[in-house]
């Protein structure tokens, strides 16, 4: 009997392994189990092992817990019109997760079905609320025009309620794809995007030829300015000098003779400014101080007669 030891320990160890995979299962940290009982929902299990009774007495039904990027699946990149009745082809998703899977499988069953039913709340309000905003708060060259923000939360804000109270589906946050024009349309669009940059250009321009026109007219204030402040400073020191010359005069009233002749060498120094060669008459003043030897002879010979 001992000979059969090794043989009945591996099949006791068997048979408690078979019977833990049947009444018993594994949940991931990633899911939430919903256990049910003859079809009805007995209960809902976190991360763990539990125990069950095996099929089809009880059954397990697996719901992924973490987050889900979900795009729809029909009618993903669809025309839709603005406010203003001009054509845009917008995609949109949709970042949810499994809130409360006992509601999501009491009304739905699975993620399939959840997701069939939001792709169509996707659309709806997708619709609507894209035509409540006008194609330039859509698409404009001047981006606080832009609303795109704004209309993310406005379908998230539509969304969520409804498929959490109906679904137990949690809605994240609710973003915009894509967003471009129709083929039809784009040429337009462009030509007009082209006229408002235009637009914009024209006006920097004329706000930098105002620009330049004022920074003109303030140099030619400040260039006036100094012209007026340098003649100013030039007569004043002009009278200066006509005040210190009639001083000069005064002395030159007393020698004449003396005046005469400076009077005559600064005419010559004007007049032979460098080396000059000049057949001149010195019986002319100023030349006639060229005969200054011949004018002190004959003054000379006049103090020796006297």
């Amino acid at each position: 009997m001992f000979k059969h030891w090794p043989t009945l320990l591996l099949g006791l160890i068997v048979s408690i392994v078979f019977l833990l995979s049947i009444f018993t299962f594994q949940v991931k940290s990633t899911e939430t189990v919903v256990v049910t009982t003859f079809g009805k929902i007995s209960g809902v299990k976190d991360a763990g092992l539990h125990f069950c009774w095996p099929y089809p007495v009880q059954q397990i039904h697996r719901f992924d817990n973490r987050y889900h990027c979900f795009d729809g699946n029909t009618g993903k990149i669809e025309e839709t019109n603005t406010a203003d009745g001009q054509p845009v082809i917008a995609e949109i998703f949709v970042v949810y997760k499994v809130a409360d899977p006992q509601k999501l499988f009491r009304s739905l069953g699975g993620i399939p079905q959840a997701e069939d039913k939001l792709n169509s709340q996707m659309r709806t309000v997708k619709t609507g609320v894209f035509g409540k905003y006008k194609f330039d708060e859509l698409v404009s060259t001047d981006p606080s025009k832009m609303k795109l923000d704004e209309i993310e939360q406005e379908m998230e804000k539509a969304i969520a309620p409804i498929v959490l109270g109906q679904y137990g589906i949690e809605v994240e946050y609710v973003g915009i794809k894509t967003l471009g024009l129709p083929e039809k349309n784009t040429e337009n669009v462009f030509n007009r995007m082209k006229a408002e940059r235009n637009v914009v250009a024209e006006q920097y321009r004329a706000d930098g030829k105002k620009e330049a026109q004022t920074m003109k007219n303030q140099a030619d204030n400040t260039r006036k300015l100094k012209l007026a402040e340098a003649e100013a400073q030039a007569k004043r020191i002009k009278a200066e000098g006509d005040a210190k010359a009639a001083s000069y005069y005064a002395v030159f009233k007393e020698e004449p003779e003396l005046a005469a002749f400076l009077r005559k060498l600064e005419s010559m120094r004007k007049i032979l400014p460098g080396k000059t060669t000049l057949i001149l008459n010195t019986n002319y003043a100023p030349f006639d101080l060229l005969k200054l030897d011949q004018n002190l002879k004959a003054e000379e010979n006049k103090e020796k007669k006297k």
